[in-house]
């Protein structure tokens, strides 16, 4: 069982504010989230599921603030969220029920792959000016991979801002920032039925989760004002150095385990 003294609570509303920033700028908001969970006393699969308390509060306010900002205006918005959430749904089902130990691989994996492609393959990650954008029907080398951007976002979530973009603008061709909003409302989508999920398991602790939330609206609600004003270079770049950090995190988070 848990101990919630007033420095946790401090740690989480932290910790959710910078994954707010993070995961509505780039992915990998759960690298700080879910270990300071864990560190609360909360087990593995039960931080996992707590954790989307939070990002589904982050994703609701982000894509409250893009589509006010005009940012959602997608004509094929319902096929590439409709293609996500059925990844999202299997995958979540995987992640109620398979072994803690299987997450930090598949998580690790993915983060040094994003890592290697905004490194040696930018285009992938950023399409040109002026370029239009494609639909899923149109492009339909796009849909295994938002099925499995969807998939990963159920089953392990953290880190799944980065293949969403990947899928998104290596697939459709979209800028960063439009991207980005797409890429929220797809996490809204996915949240939502696993966040199902996950209560219905009797998986998610409810106080931990929306302290965490209170932080993480915080964040979303800055970070949307900063996206919509910066070039896709610096976007770019934030997003490789997100990477950078979620694959460490990754390596490192046993040493986080280890206080628990």
């Amino acid at each position: 069982m848990y101990e919630l003294s007033l420095t946790y609570i401090c740690i989480l509303v932290v910790m959710g504010f910078l994954a707010g920033i993070i995961n509505t700028m780039a992915g990998g908001g759960s690298n700080l989230t879910i270990p300071a969970l864990m560190v609360l006393g909360l087990p593995a699969d039960i931080a996992n599921a707590t954790n989307r308390v939070s990002v589904f509060f982050q994703s609701f306010t982000a894509a409250k603030g893009f589509k006010k900002h005009g940012k959602l205006d997608i004509p094929d918005l319902k096929m590439v969220v409709s293609m996500t959430l059925i990844g999202g749904v299997v995958g979540a089902a995987f992640a109620s029920y398979m072994p803690a130990e299987y997450l930090k691989p598949t998580l690790l994996s993915a983060m040094i792959i994003m890592a290697g492609i905004i490194l040696f393959k930018p285009s992938a990650i950023s399409a040109p000016e002026g370029t239009e954008a494609l639909t899923v029907l149109s492009n339909k080398k796009s849909i295994p991979m938002l099925l499995i951007a969807g998939f990963y976002g159920g089953f392990v979530q953290a880190g799944v801002g980065f293949i969403l973009i990947a899928a998104i603008v290596g697939g459709l061709r979209y800028d960063l920032v439009r991207a980005n909003a797409l890429k929220i409302v797809c996490t809204l989508a996915f949240t939502f039925l696993a966040l199902i999920l996950f209560v219905i398991r009797d998986q998610v602790w409810w106080v931990p989760g929306l302290i965490l939330a209170s932080g993480s609206i915080a964040g979303a609600h800055l970070a949307v004002k900063i996206t919509i004003n910066v070039t896709q270079k610096t976007l770019k770049w934030f997003l490789f150095i997100m990477t950078i950090f979620a694959s460490l995190a990754a390596i490192f988070d046993d040493s986080l385990r280890s206080f628990v």
